[in-house]
């Protein structure tokens, strides 16, 4: 038997993602600028199978040319004639409706690979039985078996996400481990180059010495160049760009394309600096083009792409693709507006000396917004971005909520509510939704946007007063801090993006306390208090649940989120006075059960002052650089045992066995016809798979025959 922590359910919640009344009141020209960055996010979200695992791009092109030719509704007579039951071909839909989502087969919320719940050989039988394999045996026999040993594989590397013989990783060759990617940064520190847009290949040694290629995502191919590395290192490292080259292409295509429909100067300065970098390799133009980007106040139709999100790089440098257009929901905004303008009274509340706090509040725009294209491995709650922390720290960000996904990813049944009181569950059905909109507008505004880094540039000059500035945990002078081209993310590396959410959770925490900040959100009195009390419940409870994600057998975890929140339960726990109680128990199926309560009498005074003191803590190892006390506090909190007044690893158990599965979206599709059309599908895996189908309906042939040019790369991703 498999653990069912490797299948999808047949069961598994699949919702539309309704942008209808938002679509439908932009204008012409608002529509084809969307259209054309729609297309381009599409295009470029691609390049998440080639950044999944090396099977992914394949797996991919399988589905495509099985549903191209004959849609869900007439494939399944195949199944049937194939031998497939109605359950197992509802679980290969589920699969293929998970590849997609997931952009790959490994989940995007948490690093673990999936399979199809059914036999290989039905699989295969059905695939033999399709009117593609009628069609080109030949062709669909040969990528049947370039993918199908490890697309049902679960040899323990495979399993999971991860570095060297810890999981499948293509952000680096198979034959690269930790000290690769150390050196490998220490080199792009050197030369200042960002990692967000490359991956790392090793070669065969020559002349003993190691030599390793750092390949640039761009549409260019040309332009290799040697660089020999820091001499007591011996060995060479190349620099040459043309990685995802196809894709980068059309990436750039069609930003040349939304330009001619762009609203206003910083728009198309935005947009030619985006396609420069994904023409060039340059993240230089990148970040120039997110300046741009920061100074377009208030528009009508958002959007971000590049290579952003560093979650899923084992080494935490490296960005996923990912690529979003939304429309400006206005009503929900004037609140977030309302938050933006509160922020620097605010900002003096969190529990920091103001010498940790950045020297100026840049006013970010924050809007709500509903998500017509989203594409990447997942779409999250709420961002806040850019992620350079040169222009974070200087020149400001943006945040944005986004309201058409937390209408659907947080509904709730009751009956599917674990680990929870009965008299806490209504309340929580009620208050989940409200509450964490106030969550996520804290986490993202005053979370991720606030704090100071401590810098020397690389004049020497500090940006902070090196002879008065004191720690507040010991009272002593600053002794550590950052230096010339190093940032948060390359000094903190593997601990960065979950140390970071944890930070930006805890603020969202400790702020939602403020009488005034829920009032900004509508929620007065009694109510107010109920907003607090869930918000409080949630992250406790979410702690728990994120147990799932951590695998004993390497101790790492594998979702940042997930593991933020489980330092947030323990340090909870930690507190004490009755604040938090975790109990085992037995369900009333007679299977292991838990039950995680909060003293609501306690947040105000326990909880708060378990929160200020930790959250302090992290800001102080933040600003300061102190890497060796930022890992000791948080690898020590992130710990799963079975010992102390808890067995998390027996609750780990408890968890898998009561975990509900993560809901997808089918998102709509445009196309131009005269106008732009809005196209939408069913909530269901049918619909979340036909709308893949018709994504890439016009070149269909030409982008799978790159895809699998580009999942061959001259480097070789096998496992070690």
């Amino acid at each position: 038997m498999v653990d069912s922590q490797y299948f999808l359910p047949n069961d598994i919640g699949i919702s539309a993602l309704d942008c209808t009344e938002a679509f439908r009141l932009l204008s012409p020209r608002e529509k084809l600028y969307a259209h054309y960055l729609s297309r381009s996010a599409w295009y470029g979200g691609l390049a998440v199978l080639l950044q999944t695992s090396p099977e992914s791009a394949s797996i991919f092109v399988l589905l495509q040319r099985l549903f191209r030719k004959q849609p869900a509704a007439q494939l399944e007579s195949m199944a049937t004639a194939a031998g497939l039951s109605p359950e197992e071909y509802q679980a290969f839909l589920v699969y293929a409706a998970g590849l997609y989502a997931n952009m790959g087969n490994y989940k995007s919320f948490g690093d673990t690979k999936f399979i199809p719940n059914l036999p290989k050989e039905k699989l295969k039988a059905l695939v033999w039985q399709s009117q593609a394999f009628q069609d080109s045996p030949s062709e669909m026999e040969a990528l049947w078996d370039s993918c199908s040993t490890l697309l049902f594989s679960l040899e323990d590397q495979q399993k999971q996400l991860g570095l060297g013989d810890k999981g499948v990783t293509t952000y680096f060759s198979g034959n690269c481990c930790l000290e690769d990617a150390e050196l490998a940064q220490k080199f792009l520190d050197s030369k200042n180059l960002s990692a967000y847009n490359t991956r790392l290949f090793k070669n065969k040694s020559e002349e003993g010495k190691a030599s390793y290629e750092v390949r640039l995502a761009s549409a260019v191919q040309k332009g290799e160049s040697a660089m020999s590395f820091l001499k007591s290192y011996d060995c060479v490292f190349m620099v040459s760009r043309g990685d995802y080259a196809y894709l980068m292409k059309k990436v750039s295509e069609n930003l040349e394309k939304a330009k001619e429909h762009a609203a206003n100067e910083n728009q198309k300065r935005m947009l030619e600096e985006y396609a420069q970098s994904f023409t060039f390799g340059s993240i230089e133009a990148h970040k120039e083009g997110s300046r741009f980007w920061i100074k377009d106040k208030g528009p009508i139709v958002e959007s971000y792409i590049g290579f952003i999100e560093s979650y899923r790089d084992p080494f935490g440098s490296r960005g996923e693709f990912e690529g979003f257009v939304a429309v400006v929901n206005k009503a929900m905004s004037e609140r977030f507006a309302k938050l933006v303008s509160s922020a620097e009274v605010l900002l003096p509340e969190l529990p920091w000396p103001k010498d940790f706090e950045k020297d100026r509040f840049l006013l970010p725009d924050f809007t709500s917004l509903d998500v017509l294209t989203f594409a990447g491995s997942g779409i999250p709650a709420g961002i806040n971005i850019p992620n350079y922390d040169d222009i974070r720290q200087s020149e400001g960000f943006k945040n944005v909520s986004l309201g058409n996904v937390l209408a659907v990813a947080y509904a709730t049944q009751k009956d599917k509510l674990t680990f929870l009181d009965e008299e806490d569950k209504d309340m929580y059905i009620k208050w989940k939704g409200p509450s964490f909109e106030v969550q996520v507008g804290l986490h993202e505004l005053l979370g991720h946007g606030s704090g100071k880094l401590f810098v020397q540039d690389e004049k020497g000059t500090f940006n902070f007063e090196q002879d008065n500035v004191r720690n507040p945990e010991t009272g002593e002078q600053i002794t550590t801090w950052y230096k010339g081209n190093e940032t948060w993310d390359s000094k903190f590396s593997t601990i960065s993006c979950s140390y970071e959410e944890c930070r930006a959770e805890c603020v969202g925490l400790y702020l939602c306390l403020n009488k005034h900040v829920l009032s900004i959100f509508g929620h007065e009195d009694e109510d107010a208090n109920e907003v607090v009390y869930i918000n409080w419940l949630n992250m406790v409870r979410a702690g728990l649940l994120g147990l799932e994600f951590f695998t004993p057998e390497s101790k790492s975890w594998r979702q940042a989120h997930m593991q933020a929140r489980f330092v947030i339960l323990r340090v909870l726990l930690e507190a004490g006075e009755g604040l938090v109680t975790l109990k085992e128990s037995t369900g009333k199926d007679g299977r292991p059960d838990a039950l995680i309560t909060l003293d609501r009498s306690k947040v105000h005074t326990v909880g708060k002052a378990a929160i200020e003191r930790f959250l302090c803590k992290l800001q102080v190892i933040k600003s300061t650089a102190d890497v060796e006390g930022g890992r000791a506090l948080y690898e020590g909190y992130s710990a799963v045992s079975d010992t102390g007044s808890h067995n998390f690893l027996r609750l780990r158990e408890t968890v898998l066995l009561r975990k509900e599965a993560r809901k997808m979206f089918v998102q709509a599709n445009t196309r131009v016809k005269g106008h732009v059309e809005l196209v939408e599908y069913e909530g269901s895996a049918a619909g979340l798979i036909r709308s893949f189908t018709e994504r890439f309906a016009d070149d269909a042939e030409e982008v799978e025959a790159h895809l699998l040019e580009h999942s061959t790369p001259r480097h070789s991703f096998k496992l070690r």
